[in-house]
């Protein structure tokens, strides 16, 4: 099969390769899956770089969350077939992950466990952490719902706590982590004021449900979400960028605000002031959306299953803005890793 291989840390354009390698094999309670989409995420550029939480051994294929067909099962997994068919390339209707246990044939979510990521023709993934697909989605678009909205909706509902009626601020509304807070913030009630850079990302922080968008590039957006606010500030600020944007957000949180610190795509980690929170009676959330998957893998499901039935109803649904083939998985993770893009960048190996 083909896959993306990382051998030395760097850039991802410039350690990614594109090589035939085995199909791999799935371990006690894992299963196959055939890649039929994967979506692009930053992580993917910081495990190439050695900077994610996560460091694989070398060499390994990067590639977070698929959308694909399970089409083996390894010892364990309760699986209703066995794994002999790599070949396969139609999905058996209704034939879905269950109470953990997923079926051959089913059209899933699922994180791969690393080195075998999801830039390949085939990955292998824990059947505890395997998920139906959504059947409201397709494929480019369940693949994009998993660690972004699961991140949004733990960090909005279960750290932030976000309320019907308050005012969330939304920054780097119109990328991948981005455009699911804001979609997850209108379900939820809230007013949401997304922060973009450029006019393009603005539209499309607008067509994502905006009631204020503010281009970071033209004023300081600080100033301006005081503004729209009569001075109160943001209830809930969404931060997935770190830096700067984290320390000008402090001065726009409302009293008893929450601020969730989901990420640092600006590259730099900053120290809060601990002083400023004393004084304005702010509360810092770190949301380390993985952690959930062990400490509480009940709640994952059940998220999951809430997010199946808002994609249902047309109240979500992942911003795909480019579908790529395998060959451009290196040049889609590195724009994304650029901030370049907008919604999700998905690669579709078949």
């Amino acid at each position: 099969m083909r896959a993306w291989r990382v051998h030395v840390n760097g850039e991802p354009h410039a350690v990614m390769r594109l090589e035939e390698v085995p199909v791999p094999e799935p371990g006690p309670g894992q299963v196959l899956v055939r890649v039929r989409a994967a979506s692009v995420n930053f992580p993917d550029a910081l495990l190439c770089r050695g900077q994610y939480q996560v460091r694989p051994p070398l060499p390994f294929t990067p590639g977070v969350e698929m959308c694909g067909e399970v089409v083996g099962a390894g010892e364990g997994t309760g699986s209703t077939e066995s794994t002999e068919s790599t070949e396969s390339t139609e999905s058996t209707e209704g034939a879905e992950g269950v109470e953990g246990v997923a079926v051959v044939g089913g059209r899933v979510l699922a994180g791969p466990v690393l080195p075998a990521g999801a830039f390949a023709e085939y990955s292998v993934a824990d059947v505890v952490s395997v998920r139906p697909a959504p059947v409201a989605l397709d494929d480019a678009e369940a693949a994009a719902l998993h660690v972004g909205y699961q991140t949004g909706w733990f960090g909005l509902h279960r750290r932030a706590r976000l309320q019907p009626g308050e005012t969330l601020l939304v920054h780097a509304a119109a990328g991948g982590v981005g455009s699911a807070a804001v979609q997850l913030g209108k379900a939820a009630g809230a007013r949401v004021i997304g922060v973009v850079g450029g006019p393009d990302k603005a539209a499309v922080a607008r067509a994502l449900g905006c009631e204020v968008v503010i281009d970071r590039r033209k004023e300081d957006f600080a100033a301006a979400v005081k503004e729209v606010t009569g001075g109160r500030g943001a209830d809930v600020v969404y931060d997935p960028v770190g830096g700067d944007t984290f320390h000008r957000s402090t001065k726009c949180v409302a009293f008893e605000g929450r601020i969730v610190v989901v990420g640092f795509a600006s590259g730099d980690i900053p120290a809060p002031p601990l002083g400023h929170v004393l004084v304005k009676n702010y509360t810092v959330l770190g949301l380390h959306w993985g952690l959930y998957n062990t400490k509480d893998p009940g709640a994952v499901a059940a998220c999951h299953e809430h997010l199946g039935e808002l994609a249902a109803r047309g109240a979500i649904r992942p911003l795909v803005s480019e579908r790529v083939p395998l060959i451009q998985a290196a040049d889609a993770v590195q724009r994304v890793a650029a901030g370049t893009t907008t919604g999700r960048i998905v690669v579709e190996p078949f």
